[in-house]
């Protein structure tokens, strides 16, 4: 994939608690990208506060639909330590609803990329099947998000 314009993402995971997702929306958008959120209504916040920042925006709490042809599908880490306050009903529930899987997988473009800033909680977000498929650029996305934070520190601490 050699371009960002017009590509399909989508976010899935603990949207509400993503510094992440913010950053992610900020640029892909900025860039041209259409961009899903996808996740429970307890872990995606209030519709209004998504819309009225970025109003291209897609939101839905069916992974399944959402993936539908997607170019791209970054799992967010689920914050266990936040889920104790009731957010879920089970983990096991939302693993049967949000993972990315193979089975799911194959609603998304043949050539999707499957990406995870982590650290990630294996088999909840992600199954790790897909986490060491061809299709997964997640090793590759924690190396180079480390590098993209150091420089961008140097350049802001003005050396």
């Amino acid at each position: 994939m050699q371009r960002i314009d017009g590509i399909k993402v989508v976010i899935v995971g603990d949207i509400v608690h993503s510094r992440v997702a913010r950053s992610n929306l900020w640029g892909l958008t900025r860039m041209g990208a259409h961009v899903t959120l996808c996740a429970p209504a307890t872990l995606l916040g209030p519709e209004q506060f998504w819309l009225s920042n970025w109003p291209g925006i897609t939101l839905s709490y069916r992974l399944d639909e959402a993936i539908e042809d997607a170019n791209v599908v970054m799992a967010l880490r689920l914050q266990r330590e936040r889920q104790q306050s009731g957010l879920l009903p089970s983990l096991r529930e939302y693993a049967r609803y949000y993972a990315i899987n193979t089975e799911r997988l194959k609603r998304a473009h043949p050539d999707v990329l499957v990406m995870h800033p982590g650290p990630m909680n294996e088999g909840l977000e992600i199954t790790p099947d897909v986490v060491t498929s061809v299709q997964s650029v997640v090793e590759e996305q924690v190396t180079n998000g480390v590098a993209v934070r150091m420089a961008l520190l140097y350049r802001l601490a003005g050396t």
